[in-house]
Formats: structure tokens, C-alpha cells, sequence
């Protein structure tokens, strides 16, 4: 169960972003939040036909490219959107309708910590759309953001995280790669949600 000391998200006060259509969830459904120029995106959906990943991307050159590629491909299972993910989230995915969520590498942010992901009220949110004993997957090359995290997940969330290197050779996204070839390690954090896990938004669905 969260902590209920944290300060609440309020998801009823989200717009749905501009042009928003919500999509037909189809299982097992993945989620990626900040997918960049589609590296991990696609070959995910290439690798995994009988699963289905929203990949959400907020910049809108990276997005362009991403998508330009996701056509070509003409991948089936993989639906690309230009977003900010946290209202999105909101209005297009409902309670347990995730199967897993991919957070690669994203914006440390080091003037804002409050802006990191597992540090935000939103979390609880993502938290409510992923089924039970779904595993969230977490990467960045700042291990201080890692310990960050694990530390978070463990006092405000309730949940018990594994952090490992990744391997040296992974080419998921095009930070990584970049990271590994200089020589950087790269930290994961894998989470679980347990079966019975509860949130403030486990029967919250938008209107």
C-alpha cells in the first residue's frame, strides 16, 4: 500500500491534451513513458508481436522521427504518441490496464527534484494503471538518480526494488548506447507490483 503522507495527485484537474483520442486498449498492453526517437519502442514491438506498447514521446522532433520510422515498419502492436505523459495517462488508460511500463534514461532533472518520476504524486497514479505482479523498469546512467529512486520506492511506495548494471552490450535506446561506448555504467531498478497492492485511484477512471 502507498504512503499515505504523500501529498495527493489530483488527476480531475488534467485537460487531455490537445487532439486527444483515446485509444482501444487491447492485453497485455505495455506502456513507455519519454520514448525519445523510438530505439527500445520498436524493437520491442518488432520482438514481442503478441504485445501491444503505447510509446509516448512529449519533444516534437524526436516524436517526428520516431513516428516516420514506426511507419515505415508498419508495426501493428506499437502505438506512438505525442504527449505529455502524465495527462494522457490520465485520460486514456483506467485501473490495472497495464502490463508493464518502461521508464529508459529519462530527464534527471537536477534542478527540480521534485520533477523525477518516483518523487512525484503522480506515481501513485502509474502505480493504479499497472495490473498486479506487472514489473515497471527504470534506467538511467546517474547513480545517484538510481539511489534516489530505490530509496523512494522503498519509504514512499511500499514496494521492494532490484537494482542491477545493465549489460554492455544492451542497445535499447540511443542514450544508452551512447553511455555504454564511453565507458558509463548504467543502473536499472525493476519493480514489481505486488498482488493486493493499493492505491487512492485503484477504482478511478476519467469522465
Amino acid at each position: 500500500m502507498t504512503n499515505v503522507n504523500l501529498r495527493q495527485f489530483k488527476p480531475e484537474k488534467l485537460y487531455p491534451p490537445r487532439g486527444f483520442i483515446k485509444p482501444v486498449i487491447k492485453q497485455p498492453q505495455y506502456l513507455e513513458i519519454g520514448a525519445g526517437r523510438g530505439k527500445h519502442a520498436l524493437m520491442f514491438a518488432h520482438d514481442n508481436p503478441d504485445k501491444q506498447l503505447i510509446a509516448i514521446e512529449r519533444t516534437r522532433n524526436k516524436f517526428n522521427d520516431f513516428a516516420d520510422k514506426s511507419q515505415q515498419l508498419s508495426l501493428d502492436n506499437l502505438l506512438p504518441i505525442h504527449a505529455d505523459a502524465i495527462p494522457w495517462t490520465v485520460h486514456a488508460l483506467g485501473p490495472k490496464s497495464l502490463a508493464g511500463v518502461f521508464i529508459l534514461y529519462p530527464n534527471p532533472e537536477p534542478k527540480n527534484a521534485s520533477q523525477r518520476w518516483l518523487n512525484m504524486p503522480f506515481f501513485e497514479f502509474l502505480l493504479s494503471r499497472m495490473q498486479d505482479n506487472t514489473q515497471l523498469i527504470l534506467a538511467t546512467n546517474i547513480q545517484s538518480y538510481i539511489e534516489e529512486a530505490e530509496q523512494q520506492a522503498k519509504d514512499l511506495w511500499q514496494l521492494s526494488p532490484i537494482i542491477t548494471n545493465v549489460d554492455k552490450g544492451s542497445e535499447r535506446t540511443h542514450f544508452e548506447v551512447k553511455y555504454l561506448a564511453r565507458g558509463e555504467t548504467c543502473w536499472q531498478l525493476e519493480l514489481v507490483k505486488p498482488q493486493g497492492y493499493k492505491t487512492r485511484f485503484d477504482g478511478w477512471v476519467a469522465s
